[in-house]
């Protein structure tokens, strides 16, 4: 048993969770209402103050042009000297914008140096325009980089742990600029399911009904549920999406088996269902050991010579203990685990006998591999 609990880990804990099949969810978390969503931004800085581990200037051209730009722009002529500081890092600035920022709000943010800086551990980042996908500016970041990771080295070693040219900086940028959204008063909302599906957004549709008392919605796709305001909640859209958001649906989902070749991991639904089909699962394994042996004459022998000779020994396992297993006609997910682990196969052979399955028609759901 203890050989095939590390074989069967993922495919038992997913047989438990059968069992608890029908389990209700919260609407709030399988679905995102419209508008309610976060912006992703971006910018451009530098990041100064570095000890001697910046930017090369000589090789880093968009460092210097910046570098040079920036001290333009406060009044120092650097364009016709020769510059060798090794302490700036050009960088990228990524943040992500909420749903809904007031001007005066800090984000977090994310930087990045995008030339041959060694480190960015004791930077600070310069004033750093942060931009959405429209080309507005939405935040503006400053502030002392924290990097989690170092590196050191001497003349004949270094060591490096985690990523010191990536840091963050909390509550680094200040929004600027807010995103106009009227969420009270909207006539209708679309309620964008995360995983779309045809049975979950007819459920959704017919669990708001029956709170509201009315045929406020409706699912218009296997992804989107159109939802009327009523009257009792003209110009208080919030109140209804809280409402809403509370009522408890049981979700569906299409049979599927996904398998991760690269680690072994294989994650089945519980509506996976095998038609009659037979297993049989055994390696062959051929083992060449050689032990060379040296003759040489006796001691004093006037002929002979040393010579080494050759010994080789061939051991041929061909499982002949495995036998055929019949998994019977709409196996259960427990009953599949069950089989599968009685042929005592590990993730690897599983992953190959699911693939077979799959190819001979008997298994009813989808196969995805990754």
């Amino acid at each position: 048993m203890r050989r095939l609990a590390t074989a069967t880990a993922f495919l038992i804990a997913l047989a438990f969770g059968a069992g608890t099949a029908g389990a209700q969810t919260r609407i709030k978390d399988i679905v995102d209402f419209e508008g309610v969503r976060e912006n992703l931004l971006i910018g451009y800085g530098l990041v100064v103050g570095l000890n001697g581990t910046g930017d090369d200037i000589g090789s880093a051209i968009f460092t210097r042009e910046s570098l040079v730009g920036m001290l333009e722009r406060l009044g120092v002529n650097a364009r016709d000297d020769d510059l060798e500081t090794d302490n700036v890092a050009a960088v990228m600035v990524t943040a992500i914008l909420p749903a809904f920022p007031t001007q005066g709000t800090r984000i977090d943010v994310t930087v990045s140096a995008i030339g041959d800086a060694d480190s960015l551990l004791g930077g600070q980042l310069l004033v750093t325009p942060l931009v959405g996908a429209d080309g507005e500016v939405y935040a503006v970041a400053q502030g002392p980089v924290a990097v989690s990771g170092f590196s050191a080295q001497g003349a004949a070693a270094s060591v490096t742990r985690g990523v010191p040219t990536a840091g963050r900086i909390a509550n680094g940028a200040i929004v600027e600029r807010e995103i106009n959204f009227s969420l009270n008063q909207m006539e209708t909302v679309r309620i964008a399911l995360r995983n779309p599906d045809f049975t979950t957004s007819r459920r959704i549709a017919q669990a708001i009904n029956a709170f509201v008392g009315g045929p406020i919605a409706q699912p218009t796709d296997p992804g989107t549920v159109r939802m009327l305001v009523p009257d009792s909640y003209r110009n208080n859209a919030v109140a209804l999406i809280t409402d809403i958001e509370q009522l408890r649906v049981t979700p569906d989902a299409i049979a599927k088996v996904v398998i991760d070749e690269q680690t072994g991991v294989i994650v089945m639904g519980e509506n996976v269902r095998i038609n009659t089909v037979a297993i049989a699962q055994g390696n062959l394994t051929i083992r060449i050991t050689e032990t060379p042996q040296v003759s040489q004459p006796q001691p004093f022998a006037q002929t002979g010579e040393t010579v080494t000779v050759p010994r080789t020994q061939i051991e041929i396992d061909d499982d002949k203990d495995k036998k055929l297993t019949v998994l019977p006609r709409q196996v259960t997910l427990q009953e599949l685990v069950n089989g599968l682990n009685a042929l005592g196969v590990g993730p690897r052979d599983m992953i190959s006998i699911l693939q077979a399955i799959k190819a001979a028609g008997a298994l009813q759901a989808e196969l995805e591999v990754l």
